[in-house]
């Protein structure tokens, strides 16, 4: 027995310092599970409230129902709110859980959801820059005219319809899974057991190349091309006006200077240029217009800059990994593929608040809708004057920046065929929301 008694003694201590490792383990992954509901809940609980918030203000105010690229941001809203609806609390469940638990046939159900509607959310940025490229690059001055309802319904109908046929038609018939159903089965063993307790979803390398390209990389291209054109032209307006600001303010010996300026209701952006009479500028005064062109120039450059950054942060991840992993032979990690796919949920947490709320309109509304109606965030002139005429914001056709005002002439209006143009004149928009 004396010799028996340090073993059990010893087989005592290490049973006793196993069980407290186990309950450490378990209480740092309880802990870890915690923390993990509490950041995705926050984040459906954001995406759900800004969105909601965007079609409401659509809803209650009539002025922002009269431009039609509102349209296509509440349509964005629209989806990214039945995202954070349909999608993100099944995979938040899975997620913390650790198992499916809805079966087989709803696990092919939410996916398609999945991919139909993040794939709507691209195509309705895609959208939105082409809109803008079209309002500002191309015809910014007859954009009421080509943007016409019909076509506005034809661009939304397809931000709906086009992700049908790379979500529901191949996923529910599996033609992603062709030639890899050894793989899936095997990865459902590894998760865990039946398939009613693992959704498991691979592609094969034709789906994953022509998805990715319709849902991403196309539309991609596209933004980019639209985003670059529009930061180019919006900086050529920008120096057209210093440079008639500045021959505003050059010394003329005779009568009153001349400035040339160009009528922003012409048809033609290269002709119908006007005289007017000006009073020339001092050197003091020109000191506020070039801060104001920097102002102008820095505030498209970082808004075009954090709208391109955040898609292509929030998604260039997942869809990279997506073409990748078919490659080599579906090695990813599935903790890498769940970070990547979350990052592209925030995505639709972020688009109201890039979108939305860097419009002042926007802004206008959802101060109303928080405040309870309160008058005194009513619509307000968003040009203000003093001494030194300033370039104003950029003009607005249908909520879409078109082209700088031109507002430096001193009484504050100019003539064009017979009309009278206010330079005060309401914008909707700044540059910085191109």
């Amino acid at each position: 027995m004396a010799t028996e008694s340090p073993l059990h003694l010893l087989d005592g201590l290490i049973n006793t310092g196993q069980q407290q490792q186990e309950q450490q383990q378990e209480f740092l992954i309880s802990a870890e599970t915690i923390i993990l509901t509490i950041f995705l809940s926050i984040v459906i609980i954001m995406t759900v409230f800004g969105n909601l918030l965007v079609m409401v203000a659509l809803c209650k105010d009539r002025h922002l129902r009269k431009k039609k690229t509102n349209y296509f941001i509440v349509s964005l809203a629209f989806a990214d709110l039945l995202v954070a609806l349909l999608v993100m609390p099944f995979a938040a469940i899975e997620l913390t859980t650790g198992e499916w638990r809805y079966g087989e046939i709803f696990c092919l159900v939410r996916t398609s959801l999945d991919v139909l509607l993040t794939t709507a959310s691209i195509l309705h940025l895609c959208c939105i820059a082409l809109d803008r490229y079209y309002a500002i690059c191309c015809q910014p001055l007859v954009y009421r005219h080509k943007m016409t309802p019909i076509r506005v319904a034809v661009m939304l109908s397809g931000c709906w319809f086009i992700p049908i046929f790379i979500s529901f038609l191949p996923i529910m018939q599996s033609w992603n899974a062709i030639g890899i159903e050894d793989i899936i089965e095997e990865r459902r063993g590894l998760a865990g057991s039946a398939n009613d307790t693992s959704c498991v979803f691979l592609v094969n390398r034709p789906y994953a190349l022509i998805c990715s390209a319709v849902a991403f990389y196309v539309p991609l291209a596209l933004m980019v091309l639209a985003y670059q054109r529009i930061y180019v032209t919006a900086m050529t307006h920008v120096r057209q006006i210093e440079t008639l600001q500045r021959a505003g303010s050059a010394p003329v010996s005779g009568p009153t200077p001349m400035n040339t300026v160009k009528s922003s209701t012409s048809s033609d952006p290269t002709d119908h240029y006007r005289l007017r009479t000006t009073r020339a500028l001092s050197p003091s005064e020109q000191a506020p217009i070039v801060n104001s062109r920097m102002r102008v120039e820095t505030k498209a450059a970082k808004t075009l800059a954090v709208i391109m950054g955040c898609f292509c942060l929030c998604w260039a991840p997942f869809f990279i990994t997506n073409i990748v992993d078919p490659f080599i032979h579906y090695s990813v990690p599935w903790q890498l593929w769940t970070a990547w796919l979350w990052l592209g949920y925030i995505n639709s947490g972020l688009n109201p608040f890039l979108y939305a709320f860097l419009n002042r309109a926007f802004r206008r509304a959802f101060l109303v809708i928080l405040c309870c109606g309160d008058e005194r965030y009513a619509r307000q002139g968003s040009c203000s004057y003093g001494q030194v005429h300033r370039v104003c914001s950029a003009a607005s056709a249908n909520g879409t920046s078109i082209a700088l005002r031109l507002s430096f002439l001193p009484n504050r209006s100019y003539s064009d065929n017979g009309r009278t143009i206010l330079a005060n004149e309401q914008s909707q928009d700044s540059v910085g929301t191109l």
